[in-house]
């Protein structure tokens, strides 16, 4: 006797990545999702450049990232850049950033790099599997009181450093006022340096340059410089 019954479809695991400098925090986290039956485990990596490597190849669907690698890797919210790397070849990827500090510059940076969620270490084991399957089906994981701390940073002047003086400004080369302005349009270094025919480290060495000499310590402290420097020019017809 023929039947149109149909077995259900079974949806594929979420596919997960992880990228912390430290191996007991990885195992510990992969042997929690991997007790996930809707969750599998496609790679892991201990540094940035290593996570940059692999994670196209892996094709996952949330990359968990550690917001401070450790020094010998890069350091301060290294993780926040491999975010904004991954996001600007993989629109599709969403980035989970996993870090031991409540850090208001660090949520701010995450933010702006396109991070999907924002999450700290002290978080139970439950609650970061319900988190990845957050972010997995596209949905936001960011506390809308912390977008809000954000959001006022972007329309309200800030005090310094993240104002600059036209006499800081005139300590910049031509090509470093290019890359500054190529920093406000949310470029990164691999970006800017195939839009300027550069080589990614030295894109590298000249942001670190430009943000010594605004007197400034992160990347998007120059971005809103360079945003600032192109709204006068924008309020003429």
């Amino acid at each position: 006797m023929l039947t149109t019954d149909q077995p259900a479809a079974v949806a594929a695991p979420v596919r997960v990545f992880l990228l912390d400098d430290h191996e007991v925090v990885r195992r510990g986290v992969r042997d929690l999702l991997e007790a996930e039956e809707d969750i599998v485990v496609v790679g892991e990596a201990a540094d940035a450049r290593e996570a940059l490597a692999r994670i196209p190849a892996a094709r996952p669907d949330v990359a968990v990232l550690d917001v401070r690698l450790g020094s010998a890797t890069g350091g301060d919210h290294e993780g926040v850049e491999v975010c904004r790397e991954l996001r600007a070849d993989l629109p599709g990827l969403a980035c989970l950033m996993l870090t031991s500090f409540d850090d208001d510059e660090a949520l701010f940076d995450a933010i702006m790099a396109g991070a999907a969620g924002y999450v700290l270490k002290q978080i139970g084991g439950s609650d970061l599997v319900a988190a990845i399957r957050t972010v997995a089906t596209g949905r936001s994981l960011l506390d809308p009181r912390m977008t809000s701390r954000v959001m006022a940073r972007l329309r309200g002047p800030e005090p310094a450093p993240e104002t600059a003086a036209p006499g800081e400004l005139d300590r910049l080369s031509p090509r470093e006022l290019e890359i500054l302005d190529l920093i406000g349009l949310g470029l990164t270094n691999r970006q800017i340096g195939e839009r300027l025919f550069l080589a990614e480290k030295t894109v590298k060495n000249r942001v670190s340059s430009i943000l010594g000499k605004l007197g400034v310590g992160r990347r998007i402290q120059a971005a809103m410089i360079a945003e600032r420097l192109r709204e006068p020019q924008g309020n003429h017809p």
